[in-house]
């Protein structure tokens, strides 16, 4: 009998361990953190304003570049930096000596050939003088054939030599007429109204125009009237429209926001280290004057603006979840535990379609975006009640930061999921009360008795 008492009480031993061992795992696992923490931000309404940024330079409406015709050292300047000029006042003067000898040559020479075609007429004058007495003296048989022709071609080549030294005055006209010319480009003269912004020249300097007209000073026509030239990308071209408004700031003044108007779109693209842009030109009112040529322009384009829009982060729209957070959502839903926030009842929302408000039905949780994703159709992962689901929406205007829902089940106040964080845990889902199994070839725990 004592044998059977003490079996009864080591029953009774066991009866007790099993039970305790259940009772602090199944406490233990109730008090275990998530699998998965989820960061969440509300959707929200509000006022969303699409934007297009870009850079330029300032420059004026109308810029000339004012340069010398001749060769020749600077005599004389007569304007300098921003002094104001009219049109046909004299800014510079080129040496004039050499120019003007070359005139008197050409005078000369002028003369020359007006005098080598009178001695021309003169003598073709007397060639036909000539040509007339032995014409009648060989109608009597008076003179040889031979003096007859003789005197015919005389008369012939004293005509000619009038044509020749016609052509050689003709030419020393142009040559004097090219002295001229190039004297009067001794004297520099603005070709417009404006302001002198560079000065490449200074008194004494020579300057040679034998290939290339060199540049002496640059005028703007009016300071008043400027442009902006802005390099937009590609991608953002297709955005702006001609007459658009645009706004700008400058380094000069950070405070200040300058207001333009886009004038025209240039199809001419520009490649720079394999990028292509465009030159967006803005029409810019300068009546103040504090806006000055070569500053650089940091440009905005408002190509949208919404006002009390449904409005959702751009995290949001970019979050797919990680391979890990999948596996853990998985998990949870073999686990079936109210205190595990990423599924509740048993079953992943995620693997798991659910019709939305539009008739079309949620996500199927893969890590990546969907082959049926469009520019303006995205995924939104949202947390209702501790259960992510994806949601299909359609979006509008963006301005960096949250983007414009048109359409989809989504409303205001709900919770988008951002990110999201594996945890980590090892907890093994197993009956309640017994420790995880061994590894294979390891063998189970100690046997009671």
């Amino acid at each position: 009998m004592s044998w059977l008492k003490s079996k009864k009480l080591w029953g009774v031993v066991i009866v007790v361990a099993i039970g305790t061992g259940g009772t602090r795992a199944l406490l233990k696992r109730r008090g275990q953190k998530p699998l998965v923490q989820w960061e969440t931000t509300a959707v929200d309404r509000g006022r969303i304003v699409a934007r297009v940024t870009a850079t330029g330079t300032l420059s004026a409406l109308v810029t000339v570049q004012v340069g010398s015709q001749v060769s020749g050292r600077i005599q004389q300047l007569l304007v300098d930096f921003n002094s104001p000029v009219k049109k046909g006042q004299l800014i510079a003067k080129i040496d004039p000596q050499l120019f003007q000898a070359s005139l008197e040559q050409a005078r000369a020479s002028f003369a020359a050939a007006e005098g080598n075609l009178l001695k021309a007429k003169v003598q073709s004058d007397q060639a036909e003088i000539d040509f007339k007495r032995q014409a009648a003296l060989a109608e009597r048989k008076l003179v040889a054939p031979a003096d007859y022709d003789t005197a015919k071609a005389n008369l012939a080549a004293a005509k000619a030599q009038i044509a020749v030294n016609e052509g050689q005055l003709q030419q020393a006209k142009a040559s004097l007429y090219q002295a001229r010319v190039n004297l009067a480009y001794t004297s520099i003269i603005s070709p417009t109204d404006g302001v002198v912004i560079s000065r490449s020249v200074d008194v004494g300097q020579t300057v040679a125009a034998s290939l290339q007209a060199p540049t002496l000073f640059v005028i703007a026509e009016d300071l008043r009237k400027m442009q902006v030239d802005t390099s937009v990308a590609e991608a953002d071209v297709g955005k702006l429209t001609a007459g658009m408004d645009a706004t700008f700031v400058v380094d000069a003044y950070p405070g200040e926001r300058f207001k333009g108007k886009v004038r025209q779109i240039r199809n001419a693209a520009q490649t720079v280290q394999n990028v292509v842009t465009y030159d967006a030109v803005i029409d810019v009112d300068n009546a103040e004057l504090k806006l000055k040529p070569g500053m650089t322009a940091n440009v905005n384009f408002v190509f949208a603006n919404r006002d009390d829009v449904l409005r959702v982060p751009n995290a949001a729209l970019r979050f797919r979840p990680s391979p890990e957070v999948l596996g853990a959502m998985k998990t949870d839903g073999k686990r079936g535990h109210a205190g595990d926030s990423a599924v509740v009842g048993g079953a992943p929302a995620a693997t798991t379609p659910r019709p939305d408000g539009a008739g079309r039905q949620r996500g199927t949780g893969s890590g990546g975006g969907k082959p049926d994703d469009t520019p303006d159709r995205k995924s939104v992962w949202v947390l209702s009640q501790g259960v992510p689901s994806s949601i299909k929406v359609k979006v509008g205007a963006s301005d960096g930061t949250k983007t414009e829902v048109s359409e989809g089940a989504l409303a205001e106040g709900d919770q988008v999921i951002t990110d999201a964080t594996y945890t980590g845990s090892t907890f093994k889902p197993g009956l309640p009360g017994m420790p995880a199994p061994a590894p294979s070839g390891r063998g189970g725990p100690p046997r009671p008795f």
